[in-house]
């Protein structure tokens, strides 16, 4: 026999009912709070970013006391890295504009790096040393080689230290080739092409006679114009041998012997004895997080396409 009433079942319900409604009610509420702090978070971090990539492109005004402009070039010279044409022309041209700036000096320690990015760097040292007449000195720190010296011969002059690396006037292109190990491993190439010389870097296929002259002859023509640059920021100082653009690399003091270079120095002695102003002022330009992270995320959304488009069978390259 049963002795529980009708109304202590109802009761039972009831409550069981309303725990369940309450939390159900709980668990909506705090999943809204953790949306709407996950929401804030998220845009606290974009404005974070937003006012760092901001900041990145606002100047401390310079004092409009005399003093020495400087910019760095330093590391491998290349369009995505601190010292590309953008990053570099960016604080010459800062540097040039400022009243106070009494010259400019470029502080080396590189490589060398992309001829394309030195060039245009190049370029515009002569036109900013037009436009508003102030000295350019290079500075160089331990290595000051190839597309970093193409740069530093458009100063007007040249230090070093007596154990720098100065030189390398040249020009490369390298690569690998596994056409004898395929052979070996018993690997077939199958590659299909439209255009008879659109693979001719292939590293699995043969070298073809005819695309190595063809490249060979390219190589030699940046090198002519790498030469064409040096000798016009060198002029009658430049001493030529055989081996001037043999791609050779000499020691600070050996630089100077040969007319690369015009003298031992400092970026302290050249403030203090050529442009004669010891107050020093840094003008680079350099990525901050935020520019960084934005890169990040741009190349993450880029490389998301790709894959789209590889998936779909179709490359550019």
């Amino acid at each position: 026999m049963n002795n529980e009433t009708p109304g202590a079942d109802r009761n039972w319900e009831r409550e069981t009912l309303e725990k369940l409604v309450f939390e159900t009610l709980k668990e909506q509420r705090s999943r809204r709070r953790w949306t709407l702090f996950l929401r804030m978070l998220w845009l606290g971090f974009l404005a974070t970013i937003v006012w760092m990539v901001y900041q990145s492109g606002q100047f401390t005004q310079a004092p409009s006391t005399p003093h020495t402009a400087v910019v760095e070039v330093r590391g491998v010279i290349a369009a995505d890295s601190e010292a590309s044409a953008d990053q570099v022309v960016g604080s010459l041209r800062a540097a040039f504009e400022d009243s106070g700036a009494k010259g400019v000096v470029l502080l080396i320690n590189s490589p060398g790096g992309s001829p394309v990015q030195a060039g245009i760097i190049n370029d515009e040292i002569f036109r900013l040393k037009e436009l508003h007449g102030k000295p350019v000195f290079a500075v160089v720190e331990d290595t000051c080689a190839s597309a970093a010296y193409y740069i530093a011969s458009a100063a007007d002059e040249i230090y070093v230290n007596k154990a720098s690396i100065v030189g390398s006037i040249g020009v490369l292109m390298d690569g690998f080739g596994f056409t004898g190990l395929m052979e070996k491993l018993g690997v077939e190439r199958r590659l299909m092409t439209a255009g008879e010389n659109k693979a001719f870097l292939d590293p699995f296929s043969p070298q073809d006679a005819e695309q190595r002259a063809y490249i060979q002859g390219m190589l030699d023509e940046i090198h002519r114009q790498f030469i064409d640059v040096v000798k016009k920021g060198r002029g009658d100082r430049l001493k030529e041998d055989a081996g001037t653009f043999s791609g050779l690399i000499w020691s600070g003091q050996q630089a100077v012997a040969i007319g690369l270079a015009d003298g031992l120095g400092t970026l302290d002695s050249v403030a203090r004895d050529k442009i004669q102003a010891e107050d020093i002022i840094d003008y680079t330009q350099r990525d901050n997080f935020g520019l960084r992270l934005v890169r990040r995320l741009g190349a993450s959304i880029g490389e998301g396409v790709f894959n789209a488009a590889t998936a779909a069978g179709l490359q550019l390259r």
